[in-house]
């Protein structure tokens, strides 16, 4: 499959007036084929059926430079898998993206991929806790969304636990922060974590709560 096949079959599956529509929803300044996303998932399901790690990571890859977004979206959606192995190069290939996030649906797609890769190698939290002193907002709320993993385990370990201790703890250093997608990243992982762990949640309230927005703050305590 090279990228040129895989840009044609993503056009092929454009629906007439969406590029439009997506572009006025998406707002960052990129090319938008109309694609639905229904359709691109079957596309990156079929390419991880016929390729290798190593042409799914080439591929993901040519597919992230075009800058069009449902390419980048079928980027995201070809290194999104369980087990995949080896991964350094799709885990490398991940986090020289976060950088260059510049619009919510995109950076979802591609922490969505970059979690399984976190989930299967813990260790690389430490590469991820940088991205939270970045000046880049994208980066420092990528910390939150590519960790959502450790807020769903109803049966956590005692690692896990500590996973749950650490994130929360770069959570808390947010509160201070303004931005509005900084704000809804927080309340994110707050809201999930209590549907598992609502006590650890009370204490974050309890202690950080009056320093998050309102909506913020409404948003985390949705399901206590």
């Amino acid at each position: 499959m090279t990228p040129e096949a895989a840009l044609e079959a993503l056009r092929a599956a454009a629906s007439p007036g969406m590029a439009e529509g997506k572009a006025a929803y998406h707002k960052a300044p990129r090319t938008y084929l109309g694609t639905p996303n229904s359709a691109i998932n079957d596309l990156a399901q079929r390419w991880r059926r016929e390729l290798d790690v190593e042409a799914r990571v080439a591929l993901a890859d040519a597919l992230w430079d075009t800058d069009i977004h449902e390419a980048r979206i079928a980027a995201a959606k070809l290194l999104t898998q369980a087990r995949l192995r080896p991964d350094d190069a799709a885990w490398a290939l991940i986090t020289s993206w976060v950088p260059q996030f510049d619009a919510w649906a995109i950076a979802d797609h591609v922490c969505a991929a970059g979690a399984r890769r976190l989930s299967a190698d813990p260790d690389r939290l430490d590469t991820v806790e940088t991205w939270t002193a970045s000046p880049h907002m994208w980066s420092r709320r990528a910390a939150l969304v590519i960790t959502l993993p450790w807020t769903k385990q109803n049966f956590p370990s005692e690692a896990d636990l500590q996973i749950r201790d650490r994130v929360l703890g770069w959570a808390a250093g947010y509160v201070p922060d303004r931005d509005w997608f900084i704000q809804k990243a927080i309340a994110w992982w707050l809201r999930e974590l209590s549907k598992h762990d609502p006590a650890r949640v009370t204490t974050f309230l309890d202690t950080h709560g009056a320093g998050m927005k309102a909506f913020a703050r409404k948003e985390a305590s949705k399901y206590l």
